[in-house]
């Protein structure tokens, strides 16, 4: 592979792309696309003209990104921004292509990752940055992605727990990144509890509305975060955290739990205290057990972990806690949190500090150093 005639290439490639019309941001993710696959095809097959078939292979990755970035810019024309209640109108194409994008032939993350490039409309780059990963790594693996569900028709889909999956990640994605995903996330989903009588769909139907209804509250005025315990409840929506309850309930009272039951039920449990103070924790700690019990990872023993610590004290919470991986993401801010509440503000403050550094995103770090500085300075004046 002459890696200097690809370097050679690469500018006169993009400026055709956007001579032709294409944005220069969208003209780098074609052309990088194409760098990817030449890279790949090549020592097998050099093409006669190389810059032909680079300019050839971008402008078609180019046109299938603007094709889906319009597919999805109509379909948010059709949901207002917040997603409306009730039953949803007939299934539409959208969820064939979560379907055929959830195939069983795909690992999950490289599932999730087809689905936010082909339905949610994010570019390679937006994707790489959501995974922390080199945007050519992304590329690779959407590639590979498209080449394995190529030649699979409609009619051979992903199983619907493995939709359900990359429903939930992609409803992650928009709750908490950049590009907004969890209405769409939330419409879908809609959609497949119309189209599939199963409980697990109704639960996790159930979890994204209880979690959505806490969105406004969830950052302060300058987008710093709010945790949960100290979130104005009176911003909640409580239009959707009723309707997310009904669905929870009619979902459990057909005796089919599921994970995702499980986590709504965390979550309505949460909506109902009317403060924290009064949140029941008892409850919350059997329901983790229940959780454990159907998935047995690590982060549901995390999280459990803390409802420990509210449920039984601090101590017992790091009891719980001493039992896990310390390389679990999530794991050193959750003992500091459980430090602070035992009255240990040093290590609370040490490790607030190393969590901070850990952080994935800036708002948690940003939170989390602010954690930091606010014990050490409890400390200094006594």
């Amino acid at each position: 592979m002459n890696e200097a005639l690809l370097r050679s290439l690469t500018p006169s490639v993009l400026g055709i792309l956007v001579r032709r019309g294409a944005d220069f941001a969208a003209a780098e993710d074609a052309v990088q696309e194409a760098l990817i696959e030449a890279v790949r095809v090549w020592p097998a097959d050099m093409p006669r003209e190389p810059k032909g078939w680079l300019v050839t292979v971008a402008w078609r990755r180019f046109l299938d990104a603007a094709r889906a970035d319009t597919a999805r810019r109509r379909r948010e024309d059709l949901v207002d921004e917040e997603p409306a209640p009730g039953p949803a109108p007939g299934v539409d194409d959208t969820l064939q292509l979560y379907f055929l994008c959830a195939h069983p032939s795909l690992t999950p993350s490289s599932a999730v990752a087809l689905t936010l490039r082909a339905v949610g409309g994010l570019t390679t780059r937006q994707i790489a940055q959501a995974y922390l990963v080199p945007e050519a790594t992304m590329a690779q693996r959407i590639s590979r992605a498209k080449r394995t569900v190529s030649g699979v028709r409609f009619d051979q889909p992903g199983d619907v727990a493995t939709v359900l999956r990359v429903l939930y990640l992609v409803f992650n994605e928009g709750y908490s990144g950049d590009v907004d995903l969890a209405a769409e996330a939330i419409r879908l989903t809609r959609q497949l509890a119309a189209a599939i009588d199963h409980p697990e769909v109704a639960g996790l139907l159930a979890l994204m509305l209880l979690h959505h209804a806490r969105r406004s509250a969830r950052t302060g005025p300058d987008g710093s975060l709010v945790p949960l315990a100290e979130q104005d409840r009176g911003r909640w929506d409580t239009r959707m955290i009723a309707e997310g309850v009904a669905i929870l309930q009619a979902a459990l009272a057909r005796d089919r739990l599921g994970e995702f039951q499980a986590q709504a039920a965390i979550a309505a449990l949460h909506a109902d205290a009317p403060c924290a103070g009064e949140t029941d924790w008892v409850q919350i700690v059997e329901w983790y057990d229940e959780l454990v019990r159907l998935t047995d990872s690590p982060v549901v023993r995390l999280n459990r972990a803390v409802a420990v610590g509210e449920a039984d004290g601090p101590r017992a919470g790091l009891a719980a806690l001493a039992e896990l991986d310390d390389s679990l993401p999530r794991h050193t801010a959750v003992a500091a949190y459980l430090h602070e509440r035992d009255g240990d503000l040093e290590t609370a403050a040490r490790l607030y500090a190393e969590a901070a550094r850990k952080a994935s995103n800036l708002a948690e770090r940003d939170h989390l150093t602010r954690r930091a500085a606010r014990l050490t300075q409890l400390r200094r004046t006594g």
